[in-house]
């Protein structure tokens, strides 16, 4: 069944979905829409796609089936509620929005027009990631009983002036935690669960020219019962890594490192090391570790790195449309990494935990604490 694809958003992203959509069989990539007419042509001259200037008219004249929103965080709501108003479904890149009103706008009109709509996180499909769920899903380390997660990384100067929306809180949305800590943020609630309550902090630690966090730290105590927490940074000049471990209650761990070395920036670098388990103690599984990572190294290296795991995203997604499920993940899924990182900005505002399940603030302007 083809299926027509349109991005909404011609951000350095955008074009990695691009040469993904291309790759898969029965996704006809058809038309773009971009605030900014020359980021559109770009697509039209790279392409050989139409560009628009309504999302509407764009959605009703190519029969576009499924959308890609690539725009800035804080605009992901608008152009990701007008393509489904519209007949598309929307696969809307990382986070879902900035804020829950965003979130649950969004959410809300899926529900009422019926349309699937999903969130980016492509690291799901890493295969040590892959390995790791399947382990606990399986019950090889008990329950999970302790996460953690680390993301330390470096952006320079020049990276938050490549953008003008780059290191504001209006036009951002937030700092490491709104855009380089959503994977890492998502796959920790993958494997150890819902959360109950959170503790945490944030600060610009050596970035005095933005306004947004370059580092957080949080404590987190999940429903089951399980423990937490959050180191994300990008002050660390180089890059060092991110690590997603997760201790289980019989005493076993499975963990891996999703980033090596320099992180990704679309339109600037390519992924500089490919993912590895890096601690996996389960009983009778110690010595497979090598084995494992060899193979995951050669599949990584055997593939276009940049496009493979955003094309499996995609896969997922067309499947979901084709077979009327749900994807793998979903607005809802999107919507509690935003709810992790907003208790984080509220935390730090109120000088106390925040408790799960969270409300929009619609009686506030300070943006869950962003805006002092």
């Amino acid at each position: 069944m083809p299926i027509n694809v349109a991005i909404i958003g011609c951000a350095k992203i955008a074009h990695l979905h691009a040469k993904a959509i291309l790759q898969i069989p029965d996704l006809n990539f058809k038309a773009v829409w971009s605030r900014t007419p020359e980021s559109a042509q770009k697509f039209v001259d790279e392409y050989g796609v139409k560009a628009y200037s309504s999302i509407q008219e764009m959605i009703k004249a190519e029969n576009i089936q499924m959308a890609v929103v690539c725009t800035a965080h804080p605009y992901h709501a608008d152009p990701a509620i007008e393509a489904m108003e519209a007949g598309a479904n929307v696969l809307i890149e990382k986070p879902l929005a900035s804020t829950l009103q965003d979130c649950d706008r969004i959410i809300e009109v899926a529900a009422r027009t019926g349309r699937k709509t999903g969130v980016i996180s492509q690291r799901r499909w890493y295969q040590p990631i892959v390995r790791m769920k399947k382990a606990i899903d399986e019950g090889k380390i008990g329950t999970p009983a302790l996460g953690t997660i680390q993301m330390l990384g470096w952006r320079d100067r020049s990276y938050f002036e490549g953008d003008a929306w780059r290191g504001s809180w209006k036009m951002e949305g937030g700092g490491v935690l709104v855009n380089q800590s959503p994977h890492q943020l998502d796959l920790l609630q993958w494997m150890m669960g819902d959360i109950d309550e959170v503790f945490g902090y944030w600060s610009n630690i050596n970035h005095p020219y933005i306004e947004v966090e370059d580092t957080a730290v949080a404590i987190i105590r999940f429903k089951n019962g399980g423990l937490g927490n959050i180191l994300v940074s990008n002050s660390q000049k180089p890059g060092i890594y991110g690590k997603v471990h997760i201790h289980g209650s019989n005493g076993a761990t499975v963990g891996s490192q999703p980033e090596g070395g320099a992180m990704f920036i679309a339109g600037k670098t390519t992924i500089a090391e490919a993912p590895k388990l890096d601690l996996w103690t389960v009983p009778g599984e110690e010595n497979q570790l090598e084995e494992w990572n060899k193979a995951d190294s050669d599949e990584f290296h055997s593939v276009d790195a940049m496009t493979w795991y955003f094309r499996q995203q995609l896969e997922d997604f067309k499947d979901a449309i084709i077979n009327d499920r749900q994807p793998l993940v979903t607005a809802e899924e999107g919507r509690k990494t935003v709810e992790l990182f907003t208790a984080i900005y509220r935390s730090q505002r109120d000088g106390k935990p925040v408790k799960f399940p969270l409300l929009p603030e619609y009686d506030r302007e300070d943006m869950d604490g962003r805006l002092l």
